[in-house]
């Protein structure tokens, strides 16, 4: 198929939906990978470590310098790419507000110093933001819109907490939907009564999550992936005074050796008196950015790079609010669907651990192999900040497609507000 405006958007027009496919005898997510338009992300992917939120070493940095720092890593990581080949940047941030208002995205350009001409957005769709910022980074270069495109995202949640610093509901929706406000914590309380999920059985999760995690930091698999921060700490003197001390930050900090079931089941319930989730088989709020650069096939091969990744599908299902943590299982089969294959073909698969009754549920109402699930751990472990997510388990999952050599990989997560998001990403040289 030409390259011409009129076939970028009879591309684009497929990519939307496989109901009418192309005359073609494969789709344009199918064709051979010399085919005109193949689109994907380029081999420069990478995430700050993600910090607990309010008391970790993130505490007191500012979200825009977390971003400026991946943003830079992206370019100054990839041969032949300078600033001013970027044409936009799309940050996913699902509380833009405060530290993180005036749209991010461009702040952060701005201070990375990327060329006027290189502009920037903020995508808000809560916890998948960081997932959608890199869809439409994907949709405008499947459009032929641009040839070059970062996404990522970021979430300071010590600066911005849970709820955003003014949340004030439209009185006419908590009348009619009180459950669309309901606290996320208590929409797994929801989905564990409703689905039988025990509190031992999450524990036992949430024990696994923490314990896949430690053997990957043992094993240096998240290396990499990771830029290491220079972070300013507080150390006590004998006087009772303190002084700042510099150090290098290169790892998830939520990760706990030694976590079991048993450890776990002692946490008192978080959100419920006689409710079974608690801290220890929830996600980790946390501090971190990460950034994706994304191209034209076309593109890599004048600069001679490999690509990482192709990304191939997206897709986004609703669910009822107080259910939200359902979303993947229903936006799993959605996706599915439009990439015409089955579960079982998939290889690798990142769902994001907001609670560990909803991923059980997932997993189980799906018959999601656990084998190839979050097999270096999850949010559980690893944090969960918001609108980073989507981004720091696309980066993860990329990059653990390369070192397994596996075809196909997928990103799930669900959403607050009652949404589940999904994205389908392919190896070609596997």
């Amino acid at each position: 198929m030409a390259n011409t405006p009129d076939a970028r958007l009879r591309l684009s027009a497929h990519s939307r939906s496989m109901k009418d496919p192309p005359s073609a005898p494969l789709s344009m997510y199918e064709r051979p990978p010399h085919s005109s338009g193949a689109r994907r992300m380029n081999s420069t992917s990478f995430s700050t470590p993600g910090c607990r939120s309010g008391k970790g070493s993130f505490a007191q940095t500012r979200p825009e310098d977390l971003l400026v720092t991946v943003l830079n890593a992206v370019v100054d990581k990839t041969p032949g790419v300078a600033k001013k080949d970027v044409e936009d940047i799309l940050i996913g941030c699902a509380f833009p507000e405060a530290e993180q208002g005036l749209n991010i995205g461009r702040v952060a350009a701005q201070m990375a110093e990327f060329p006027d001409d290189t502009c920037g957005a903020t995508i808000n769709r809560f916890c998948s933001s960081g997932l959608q910022a890199i869809a439409i980074g994907a949709e405008k270069i499947m459009c032929g819109f641009s040839d070059v495109v970062v996404s990522g995202g970021i979430e300071s949640m010590s600066q911005i907490p849970m709820g955003g610093s003014m949340l004030y509901p439209n009185p006419a929706l908590v009348d009619t939907r009180p459950g669309a406000f309901s606290g996320m914590g208590l929409t797994a309380e929801n989905v564990a009564e409703k689905y039988k999920i025990g509190r031992d059985e999450q524990d036992e999760f949430g024990a696994k999550s923490q314990q896949k995690a430690v053997t990957a930091v043992q094993a240096g698999r998240f290396k990499s992936q990771i830029v290491p921060i220079p972070v300013k700490v507080q150390k006590p003197l004998p006087n009772g005074r303190f002084k700042f001390e510099e150090v290098i930050f290169d790892a998830d900090e939520g990760v706990r050796p030694g976590t079991t079931k048993e450890s776990l089941s002692k946490i008192r319930p978080a959100f419920k008196p006689t409710g079974s989730v608690t801290a220890g088989n929830s996600s980790q709020t946390s501090d971190a950015a990460a950034a994706i650069l994304m191209m034209t096939k076309e593109k890599a091969k004048e600069l001679g790079l490999k690509p990482m990744a192709t990304f191939r599908f997206h897709a986004v299902e609703g669910c009822p609010p107080e259910y939200m943590g359902v979303g993947p299982a229903v936006v799993i089969p959605k996706i599915l669907k439009l990439a015409n294959r089955k579960l079982d073909q998939i290889d690798l698969i990142e769902l994001n651990e907001a609670f560990a009754a909803q991923a059980i549920y997932c997993i189980k109402e799906l018959g999601i192999n656990e084998a190839i699930t979050n097999v270096n751990g999850g949010a559980i472990a690893l944090g969960h900040p918001l609108g980073c997510t989507g981004a720091k388990l696309t980066t993860q999952i990329v990059y653990e497609m390369q070192e397994r050599k596996v075809r196909w990989g997928l990103v799930s997560m669900c959403i607050g507000f009652g949404m589940g998001a999904a994205a389908i990403l392919e190896r070609e040289d596997y």
